[in-house]
């Protein structure tokens, strides 16, 4: 079984800022070659700088090594009509996504720079599918998946950029009381955004303050987003891999049927400073090789149409309502 299959989330232009970096270089979990292998019809490529000085530089030089990326005959920039195309049919469709807002607008930085540089980034990429305010600490924005704080006033004023964008607002390394508060506020302005939480797992399987409580399920849920399953051992379970499939049937049992997708949050970890978590990722989800392996055990443990889902169709109808 090859079922074509969508991934919302990796780490592949991070990679690409070293000069040295090659896009088929097989260590890497999602070199071309293991896209390919895997049957991966859209890969979406996050921009991702952490919350220092040079941080904006950092994003806008990867926005022109994905418009590169755009240039090269295995990839093509994905619609949601056009993958169906016969010369595409051996290519990998691409789409950017930023993962921390300080990709764009540094902690010192006048906002309307941090704006214009945004708006760089659209134009370098084409489409933005989503934006996540913060990664892992806080920000000018709010607070990250390791803090309690939550949408600061310069927040605000991001969302209200993003109302009528068509771009979505990813949940997946806000602290809690920031996804709350970018849901109220959304409710507050009756905005159209979506939400997704686009490399995230369930917190009540396995406790990591990266994985969603039951509450910000529900809503991701009532809100028609998506959650992505993230195929790190951290948000999994450290000892037992097969707990991954524990996660898809909790998210069912919540009515997450029609939101579950691939987050799979590839990247080259060997030279990772905390080498105490490598490798990062179980042999079973260790690259893009392996989603057909995974579908199988799907279509198996749950059925065809669950499987059919997760793999691409909860996405492409998340994609077509953010763009329709």
């Amino acid at each position: 079984m090859n079922d074509l299959n969508i991934d919302l989330h990796c780490d592949l232009l991070y990679y690409l800022l070293n000069s040295d970096s090659k896009i088929d270089d097989q260590e890497l979990r999602c070199s071309l070659p293991n896209l390919k292998e895997g049957n991966i019809k859209l890969q979406v490529m996050a921009i991702y700088a952490s919350t220092t000085k040079n941080s904006s530089k950092e994003g806008i030089k990867q926005s022109e090594i994905f418009s590169e990326l755009l240039t090269n005959k295995n990839f093509f920039l994905f619609d949601t009509e056009n993958y169906k195309n016969i010369e595409n049919q051996n290519r990998v469709g691409l789409l950017s996504s930023i993962e921390n807002a300080s990709s764009f607008c540094e902690e010192d930085s006048d906002l309307d720079v941090g704006f214009k540089t945004l708006e760089t980034i659209i134009r370098n990429t084409q489409k933005i599918l989503y934006i996540g305010l913060t990664h892992h600490s806080e920000n000018r924005f709010g607070g990250g998946n390791n803090s309690e704080a939550g949408l600061k006033a310069d927040g605000k004023i991001l969302v209200d950029y993003l109302a009528d964008k068509k771009i979505a607002i990813d949940l997946a390394h806000t602290s809690d009381q920031l996804a709350y508060d970018i849901l109220n506020y959304i409710d507050q302005r009756n905005y159209n955004i979506s939400v997704l939480a686009s490399h995230s797992n369930y917190r009540t399987v396995y406790q990591n303050n990266r994985n969603l409580p039951d509450e910000l399920v529900k809503e991701v849920i009532k809100r028609k987003g998506l959650i992505g399953l993230n195929f790190i051992k951290d948000y999994i379970d450290h000892h037992h891999p097969e707990r991954f499939y524990e996660h898809i049937q909790y998210g069912l049992d919540l009515g997450a049927e029609n939101c579950i997708a691939y987050g799979a949050d590839f990247f080259f970890d060997k030279d990772h400073p905390e080498q105490s978590r490598y490798p990062f990722f179980f042999d079973e989800f260790k690259d893009a090789t392996m989603y057909n392996i995974i579908n199988r055990k799907l279509n198996e443990k749950f059925s065809p149409e669950i499987m059919e889902k997760i793999s691409h169709k909860n996405t492409l109808n998340f994609i077509k309502k953010l763009w329709d």
